[in-house]
């Protein structure tokens, strides 16, 4: 197969530091051009990589076999819909969208094209959570889980350049960093089939799933903790007692791993494990805790 031509959509601090370094270094792909919402940025990030700015984004996605992209999810998933109906297969990142109509739209332009997918759920990709992932799937005799991710994005101090988010301060950890918490517990512990929610301190939520396996998890999720509380843990409780998740670096390779999954899908056809169809379920998942958690809000404020 020759090399696939991946456009890239998106040119903030994700795509810059992470996507369009893997995409232009990638063996097996092209980056064939960038497109933005802001020309001046897309023309210095595909200055950077000695590639096309575009100025519209049908013609990048004219001039790509594939669409990489790192834009707000709500801003993500018609543009995917659009370059999926057009035959473009898709390097989506995640949440693919934050309303379950919006993620459905871009399932179905997939499924109705029959393109190939990838939602970029970190963990499910990088080296070392990857291999675990899978090995906590297979071994099963899980009883309950127990995640939390807390970032202090919003924290007192902050200089992450992801706090200039709009999406990401409406929104909050939530749905920032929900799919990824859900990406690990889904795949060992089955599906959610049953959830609740309680809100926390400023943006976190503490929720707590059943699972089609029969245990059951816990996630508490933020992204305005103090700096000395945030951090990231993940353990498994069952027959071989309690198994944490190891830790993880190089974003940069765990989406070069994104991209061989792209290509992989591309060239036998076969859907991945983290395709449109994932990317739904996790919509449909957070849309219902935020459900909760705004139930949870009016009974606390109700007469």
């Amino acid at each position: 197969m020759t090399r696939l031509r991946i456009g890239l959509v998106g040119t903030g601090p994700w795509a810059e530091r992470t996507q369009a370094p893997a995409l232009a270094a990638h063996p097996g792909a092209v980056l064939s051009g960038v497109w933005g919402r802001r020309p001046e940025a897309a023309g210095a990030l595909a200055s950077a990589h000695g590639v096309t700015a575009y100025e519209d984004v049908d013609a990048l996605i004219a001039a790509s076999d594939a669409l990489a992209f790192a834009l707000p999810p709500d801003v993500q998933a018609p543009l995917a819909a659009r370059a999926a109906a057009a035959g473009r297969h898709l390097l989506l990142d995640k949440p693919v969208a934050t309303t379950v109509v919006g993620a459905r739209e871009v399932v179905a332009a997939a499924e109705g094209s029959g393109v190939a997918s990838v939602v970029f759920c970190t963990l499910r990709f990088a080296a070392e959570t990857a291999q675990w992932i899978g090995e906590q799937a297979a071994a099963g005799g899980w009883f309950t889980g127990r995640a939390q991710w807390l970032g202090s994005l919003f924290g007192p101090g902050s200089a992450s350049p992801y706090a200039a988010s709009p999406w990401r301060r409406e929104r909050g950890g939530l749905w920032d960093v929900g799919p990824h918490v859900l990406s690990v517990l889904l795949p060992v512990l089955g599906d959610v089939t049953e959830l609740t929610a309680l809100r926390g301190p400023a943006d976190t939520a503490h929720l707590a799933f059943r699972h089609a396996s029969g245990a059951s998890s816990t996630a508490t999720v933020g992204l305005s903790a103090p700096p000395e509380a945030a951090g990231v843990s993940i353990d498994l409780y069952g027959e071989r007692g309690r198994v944490p998740m190891p830790s993880w670096s190089d974003a940069v390779g765990s989406f070069r791993s994104a991209v061989d999954a792209l290509l992989q899908s591309v060239r036998t056809g076969d859907p991945h494990a983290c395709d449109v169809r994932l990317g739904l379920r996790l919509t449909e998942v957070l849309a219902q805790a935020e459900e909760r958690l705004g139930e949870a809000r009016s009974g606390a404020t109700g007469g």
